[in-house]
Parts: structure tokens; sequence; C-alpha cells
């Protein structure tokens, strides 16, 4: 089985997924914790779900390197096999990417290396492209620039606003992390390889 802890700033709604396909007996994952550099609303699910949660802001410490290391201590209390971002909109460290590479994903809004950083969605409106996407990522050092796990093209409709367009990519990514895991944990997918 394995163990995951979900990093979150906001809504989580991938994390509700990833929480509601480890309530099926036969998905060979479980989130074990959950955590945030904020208050984030998404916290709600784990709660609802009887994950333990913890948060840790980046106002609370001096620097980032000292919020990263207190962050990395958190999740290493779990001792997960793999830690997802899913939507947590903070830049790592080198020093806790190094500590969990390479089992450490990351899910954007948008068919990289398309469209990186905090904005992707918006980004692709503004480029008036005709598709964008959803991508799983391995992390590395670089702003969305790691290996590819997985992707799909998502349409940019004629009337698309930043909100539209993220509802429909929104799913795709729900698909896109779970089949992740499930292929990370079945071992379809090895991740110091890719």
């Amino acid at each position: 089985m394995l163990s995951l802890v979900v990093l979150i700033s906001g809504g989580g709604s991938n994390l509700r997924a990833l929480l509601e396909a480890s309530q099926d007996a036969e998905f060979p994952a479980r989130v074990v914790a959950v955590g945030a550099d904020r208050p984030a609303d998404g916290l709600i699910h784990a709660e609802e779900y009887g994950v333990p949660t913890f948060s840790v802001a980046m106002s609370n410490f001096a620097d980032r390197d000292a919020w990263a290391d207190e962050l990395l201590t958190q999740v290493l209390a779990w001792n997960p096999d793999l830690v997802v971002l899913s939507g947590f909109m903070k830049l790592l460290p080198p020093t806790f990417v190094a500590a969990l590479a390479p089992n450490l994903i990351n899910t954007h809004p948008a068919y990289l290396p398309e469209f990186p950083g905090a904005h992707a969605v918006r980004d692709a409106i503004e480029a008036g492209v005709a598709e964008t996407g959803a991508s799983v990522i391995v992390v590395d050092n670089g702003v969305d620039s790691g290996p590819i796990i997985s992707q799909e093209r998502v349409p940019v409709k004629p009337g698309d606003t930043e909100a539209t367009l993220h509802e429909r990519i929104k799913p795709v990514e729900r698909r896109l992390v779970i089949q992740a895991v499930l292929d990370i944990a079945n071992s379809h997918i090895t991740l110091k390889d890719i």
C-alpha cells in the first residue's frame, strides 16, 4: 500500500478526488496526512475523511529555507512513499526537493512545457491558444520543469474565461493524478526512471 502526503494551498479538489479514490479497498494507496502552507479551505476534505492535517505558514519563519525545513519535518513525520503537490502554490527550495526526490510529484493546469507557473490558465487564455491541458510531473528545482509523468490536452472554447477553462481542466487533472498514483503504486511507473 502506497502512503501519500498531499500538500495543498487552496480548495483541494484534487485532494478530494484522491481521498475518494482511496476509499476503494482495491485502490493501492492511502492519504496518510494533508499539509498546507496557509489555512487552506481544502483541509476540510481531509478532516471529513478523518485524515490528519498540518499547516506550516511561511509568515511564521525568517526565510524560505527555515519554512521549508519545518515543512519537510512535518512531511517526513508521516513516512510517506509519495508526496503529491496538488495546488500547492509555493516554490520549494532545492533542499526540500532533494530530500524527497524522485517521490515528489505535482499537478499543473497546462500542457507542459507550455504555460508553467502560477497563472497557467490565465496565460493560456491571454495567449489565444486553441488548446491547453493538464500535466502531472516529477518535481525538480525549476518552475514546472520536471519530467512529465502524464498529460492530456483540453480545448479552449470561444468565450472561455479563466474560470470556465479551469473548471474544464480540473477533472482532467484529477483523473491524471489518480492514474499516476495508481501506476506508481502498481509499479507501472518507476519515478527514478522517468
